[in-house]
């Protein structure tokens, strides 16, 4: 259909890889490379191969998008977004360039985040959309470059040259102040270590002229040029001295002699590198590795980034409008016919999209959007918090926002963070220092004060060094050429940075030294840096807007604290390095230590939320101490300020006890304790009429359930201990009051509890001791001390109120809240509402809820060591019964045999001359007849044929027709698995498929008589239908008819003699039924693939199929899948999988290492795994057949792929594959001896076919 296609990528080093991957597959002569890192030369001769119609495919980046004629292509495909609306239009444009031709572009995404952009792409061209063209305004860089160039050849005035520089549009406002300085810095030079140099005109300021100095026509016309320098190194192919093109500096450094890259879709031995060039020679096709190339991703448009946030709001808008029956979703129907009809998304494109975003909106309560902004916060796996910023605002706007952030989390807490901005998300890695309500992020920066603040975090960001040396160059202040030699890069950048110390030498002083913000220097060089980096990498302007509509409240602002990330942070959480906005490297990113599920479904997503109830009751109780012994009670004394009365006695927390024993009296009265101390005396906040009721009831619900799940432990009182610690004076009672709550206090924590209670009661009376290991004794002013008390009290008992914790001390719920502030502020506590069904803020000590969300997370996953693969295919050779002492036995052991393979398709020959017998010792076929008959179990094909046989061949069913086992009840659900089309049949066939419809199952012989063809014809009739999957026989033995050659049957009757009938012959094959398919032309819910996307949200469906596999293999993971050749797609069957993992019925984690994505597995799976992984090997041989589900070669193991054809074989050694019997040859995959070699070939070549079967199978070979 297409015989030129233009492949268009955004990076050179994708342009690179699919360039390799196209030609391993279409062959490198049809397919080469083209980028601007390859030799004019090299992309020369790509584009007239384009032209000359010897390629069949060009991958390029943007080297091709404008003025080059490339001749005729008949398709463009765009791998990811363009960030683009006109860069789309412009590269879908170079396709179709004939009189009657139409442009045609295909959009391939290669993230969900860049789904939804490229749904909004189609939208907006559907729209009549266009980005707006955005010129740089006075660059003084490059005004500073014309200046030389213009006076280098005549003489000029200043006001003539002021005057014609504000004829170019660019320059239409520049303001003489600005034309006047760019004078006296080309004039004056700088002065640096090397002495005065960059001056280029002699300035008569008298005359007010301009002369052109000596040496300024040359570096006007070697070193001029907009754009930048990169430190690429030069590819040169030796002998000839050809350049071949560029590599980028890191990658030639790192690279070594011997080593082999791509480049122009051509490999390339390293023979070495010098400075500068890398000296190659041709690798004669061997296989490379990819050269990468840095540089700065491409920012989205404002325009499209609109178009982003319009798509997400038209989305939400049907979600929230569509709720389900029950009130327990959405209705997702609504969004998707939008996404289908009016937006022009594909049905299975618009089901990602839509199920992506309403997943997202179910986490996060609403859709992230440019008037609903996000902030969300979750923990990772280090303990650590990630704060994400949802504003689809493109990435110019949200690097503003991220940088001004972070300069402000860094003043306010002392303490540099990693950040990271993408198109629609910032990400900031917090420390384990930082405890803040989240809400208050939104207001941490002002429009009237962001601008200065930007400022001086861009000084520290690296792109304000970058830009400085791109403008130095620019403004011929750095020389790229000199003395007819170009300037290496390292003496480029080391120019650069002399220049900038003289320029602005605060910016490569000693932190030190400096005292307050870094004062900038007024210099045309500073200011247009500054400006590139505020206006041109970021949008100042437009966030400077934003924060203005924050501030009048125009926005919705909407804080979410969550247990894992929301569906949308995955993209931020992952970014490339072009994201980040610090200098760490990609390894050290604390984003690295997030573990998150790779889809989450709209039913799913609400879990994000909300804490597991059980482990926040564990927590509370491994947190509390364990004693059993007076030393222990002494050290839970000190680590937790004190214990109540009550606490002591029980010999666990009130405040953590269960509701049936939350009604002691003396805690519920404690909100009627008052005392004359500031910190106990009551407030308005709990002394109004009937406070005191509703705040004891709301204490009584409040109190959490005590731990549960590390086992119950005994109730012993402390008191006994608690005695011996009066008597050695380690510990007295205190009471707070005359009707005050008592505590058991230790003497090293006394003076807190005297500064919080003056007037208080100590019986013993005991001496004050210093905590062992603290050489600063704690301070004991009253705020000092509560703030110590709780901090301890909070560190066992896990999350509390402020309203428990005060009614648990008896002091006022104002300190309390002071204090808790405090702590807060210190990054040791967080507020949030934890506990599920919580109705009040809550407090919690960070490690504690960290640990509660890694528990919340593993609640339903307990992890394995995961097996190696060959581990696996033993443990898969055992579950499927093929090893030789795991076979069954009996016609009964079939059944489990058939349920373990129900609907994999094998050729039809296989299935009794390899399969069956493998797994059940002393294989019968009348066991499979016995089944059939039955009722339950139905053979057919279900995948249709590939090419459409003429209509009136009566083709028939071959021994290599894929045939598949059904259970008879779930046929229907199978139906829905393939794709459907047409058939086309011949007049008999067509005749029998219309005749069983009308009268249901019949006989052969009735057939014969109803249809009036002969029983040659009806034979070959049945066969074709049979082939088209249309229509099947009671019992296997109808199969077996159609594959036994008519030569070796006898006849059926001569007259009136009968004669004996043929074991497999049509007469005893049963009744002859029509199967219910639905076979129709492709549908607008069907894919090019075949899968109806209409049964995508079929529960039932994707369940069957899920138990099946799990059924088959155990454990199912996406590589797996490769052998079924299945047509569902893995992320319909990933919800199922979760689904069935949140109710118990199977287990996630990582069985199988080496693969990637998540992996499920039985609960008995598990154990049997685990076995196979303790036993040792014992050498054992199985041998299987390349049609059998085990034929796992190029799947699970390495090496090629062995045809799915019966008599091809597979023999692994403790799950090992060791030889291979192919078209009749035996080919060894590792080294053996001839007696091994001998000892193998038989194990290959013994195959037993039971006699009764060898008429339509063949004598065994």
């Amino acid at each position: 259909e297409h015989r030129t296609t233009l492949i268009f990528v955004n990076t050179r080093r994708l342009a690179e890889r699919v360039a390799r991957h196209l030609g391993e597959r279409i062959g490198d002569e049809n397919v080469t490379a083209h980028h601007g890192s390859l030799a004019r030369l090299q992309r020369l001769a790509a584009e007239q191969r384009l032209k000359a119609g010897e390629l069949r495919a060009l991958v390029a980046t943007a080297s091709l998008e404008l003025g080059i004629d490339i001749g005729t292509v008949d398709l463009v495909c765009q791998l990811g977004s363009t960030r683009s609306i006109s860069t789309l239009l412009q590269r879908v444009g170079r396709s179709g360039h004939t009189l009657a031709g139409f442009p045609k572009g295909r959009l391939f995404p290669l993230t969900r985040d860049e789904l939804v952009e490229c749904a909004a792409l189609l939208d907006s061209i559907r729209r009549g959309e266009l980005d707006c063209l955005a010129i740089p305004q006075q660059p003084l860089d490059i005004l500073a470059q014309q200046i030389v160039a213009a006076v280098a050849c005549e003489e000029w005035t200043e006001d003539e040259l002021y005057a014609l520089v504000r004829r170019a549009y660019p320059y239409g406002q520049l303001a003489r102040s600005d034309f006047d300085a760019v004078l006296q810095m080309l004039a004056a030079g700088y002065t640096t270590r090397w002495g005065r140099r960059g001056a280029y005109l002699h300035h008569d300021t008298v005359n007010r002229r301009l002369r052109g100095r000596r040496g300024a026509r040359l570096a006007a016309i070697t070193s001029g040029g907009a754009i930048p320098d990169t430190a690429d190194y030069e590819v040169i192919l030796e002998p000839t001295g050809t350049f071949i093109g560029t590599v980028n500096e890191d990658f030639a450094i790192e690279s070594l002699a011997g080593d082999i890259f791509q480049l122009g879709n051509t490999s390339w031995r390293i023979r070495r590198v010098e400075p500068g060039r890398v000296r190659v020679e041709d690798a004669k096709g061997q296989p490379p590795s990819i050269p990468f190339w840095l540089g700065e991703a491409p920012a989205r448009t404002t325009e499209l980034s609109a178009a982003v946030s319009r798509l997400r709001m038209e989305v939400a808008r049907r979600l929230t409008e569509n709720p389900l029956a029950d009130g327990r979703g959405t209705d997702l129907d609504a969004a998707l016919s939008w996404m289908v009809k009016d937006v022009g998304v594909a049905p299975a494109a618009a089901g990602q999209i839509v199920e992506y975003l309403a997943a997202a909106q179910v986490a996060l309560g609403v859709m992230p959007s440019q008037q609903t902004l996000v902030i969300e916060r979750f923990f990772d796996e280090s303990g650590g918090m990630q704060l994400v910023i949802h504003s689809p605002f493109g990435s110019r706007l949200n690097r503003a926002w991220g940088l001004a952030l972070r300069k402000r989390f860094c003043r306010k807490f002392n303490f540099e963070l990693q950040a990271a901005a993408t198109e629609d998300a910032i990400v900031l890695s917090l420390g384990q220092s930082h405890s803040f309500p989240l809400e208050d992020v939104f207001n941490y920066l002002r429009s009237n004060s962001v601008r200065e603040l930007l400022i001086q975090a861009v000084l520290d960001a690296p792109m304000f060094n970058v830009r400085w040396r791109w403008n130095a160059t620019r403004a011929l202040a750095v020389l790229r050429w000199r003395s007819g030699k170009k300037v290496p890069p390292q003496l480029q950048r080391v120019n650069a940075e002399d220049l900038l110390a003289a320029i602005f030498p605060d910016q490569l002083a000693c932190a030190e030294n400096l005292s307050g913000e870094r004062e900038i220097p007024e210099h045309p060089l500073v200011n247009q840096t500054l400006r590139d980096c505020l206006e041109e990498a970021m949008d100042l302007t437009s966030f400077e807007a934003l924060l203005t509509s924050m501030e009048r409240g125009e926005k919705q602002l909407v804080a979410r604290n969550l247990n894992e990330p929301s569906p949308l942070a995955a993209e931020i959480l992952t970014a490339r390095p072009y994201a980040f906005l610090d200098d760490a490297p990609l390894e050290e990113r604390r984003t690295q230590a997030v573990h998150s599920r790779r889809w989450l479904t709209p039913e799913n997503a609400s879990d994000l939320g909300h804490l597991d109830i059980a482990a926040i009751q564990r927590v509370r109780g491994e947190a509390w101490p364990q004693v059993e012994n007076a030393d222990e009670l002494h050290e839970a004394l000190v680590q937790l300020g004190f214990l109540t009365e009550v606490e002591g006695q029980r010999g666990e927390t009130s405040t953590a006890s269960s509701p049936e024993s939350g009604n002691d009296e003396t805690l519920l009265k404690a909100a009627e304790y008052g005392d004359s101390h500031p910190l106990t005396r009551p407030t308005a906040t709990l002394s109004p009429t009937g406070r005191e009721e509703q705040g004891a009831e709301k204490i009584r619900h409040s109190i959490p359930q005590r731990a549960v799940g590390l086992g119950e432990r005994e109730k012993v009182s402390w008191e006994p201990w608690f005695k011996q610690l009066m008597a050695e004076n380690r510990a007295t009672r205190l009471e707070a009051s005359n009707q005050g709550p008592a505590f058991w206090v230790a003497a090293e924590r006394l003076p807190q509890l005297k500064a919080v209670f003056p007037s208080a009661a100590v019986s013993p009376p005991i001496a004050s001791a210093p905590i062992s290991g603290n050489k600063a004794s704690l301070s004991g002013a009253a705020e000092e001390a509560l703030v110590d008390v709780l901090r301890g009290r909070l560190e066992g008992i896990g999350p509390a109120t402020a309203t428990t914790l005060a009614v648990s001390l008896g002091v006022s719920l104002n300190a309390v809240e002071v204090a808790l502030a405090r702590l807060e502020a210190e990054g040791f506590i967080l507020r949030g509402r934890f506990t599920p069904g919580a109705g009040e803020t809550e407090w919690c000590v960070r490690h504690l809820l960290a640990r509660i969300h890694r528990y919340t997370l593993d609640r339903l996953r307990r992890e394995i060591e995961p097996v190696a693969s060959a581990d696996f295919i033993r443990f898969l050779l055992d579950w499927q019964k093929v090893t030789p002492s795991q076979r069954s036995e009996g016609p009964e052991s079939l059944a489990a045999v058939l349920e373990q393979l129900e609907g994999f398709e094998a050729p039809a020959a296989a299935w009794e001359g390899e399969i069956l017998p493998a797994r059940v010792a002393g294989y019968d076929p009348v066991w499979l007849d016995a089944h059939c008959l039955s009722g339950r179990w139905i053979w057919a094909r279900l995948t249709l044929p590939k090419q459409t046989p003429q209509k009136g061949s009566g083709s028939g069913p071959i021994r290599s027709t894929p045939i598949a086992l059904l259970n008879r009840e779930n046929f229907s659900l199978w139906d829905k698995f393939v794709p459907h089309s047409t058939a086309c049949l011949s007049l008999a066939a067509q005749a029998l498929y219309d005749h069983l419809g009308r009268s249901g199952a019949l006989f052969f012989e009735d057939l014969v008589k109803a249809t009036g063809l002969l029983r040659t014809q009806a034979e070959n009739g049945l066969g074709e239908l049979v082939t088209w999957g249309l229509v099947t026989a009671d019992s296997f033995t109808g199969l077996r008819a159609l594959l036994t050659s008519s030569s070796k049957r006898p006849p059926v009757s001569i007259g009136r003699r009968k004669q004996s009938v043929a074991v497999f012959g049509m007469e005893n094959a049963g009744r002859w039924s029509r199967l219910s398919r639905e076979l129709k032309e492709e549908a607008s819910g069907t894919s090019r693939q075949g899968y109806d996307h209409r049964h995508a949200r079929d529960l039932g469906v994707a369940e069957t199929l899920c138990r099946t596999l799990l059924r088959r293999y155990g454990v199912v993971f996406r590589r797996l899948l490769e052998r079924e050749g299945m047509p569902r797609p893995w992320r319909e069957l990933l919800k199922s999988f979760w689904r069935m993992e949140a109710r118990g019925e199977i287990r996630g984690g990582r069985f199988v290492a080496g693969f990637s994505g998540e992996q499920f597995a039985l609960p008995e799976a598990v154990g049997l795994l685990r076995s196979i992984r303790r036993s040792p090997t014992a050498g054992h041989l199985v041998s299987v057949s390349a049609a059998d589900p085990l034929n796992l070669m190029g799947i699970l193991t390495p090496g090629s792929r062995v045809p799915p054809v019966s008599a091809n074989r597979i023999l692994y050694r403790d799950g090992v594959p060791i030889a291979i019997r192919e078209a009749g040859q035996v080919r060894f995959l590792t080294e053996m001896d001839s007696s091994s070699e001998w000892q193998v070939r038989n194990a290959l070549l013994r195959r037993t076919v039971p006699p009764q079967l060898r008429a339509y199978l063949g004598q065994p070979a």
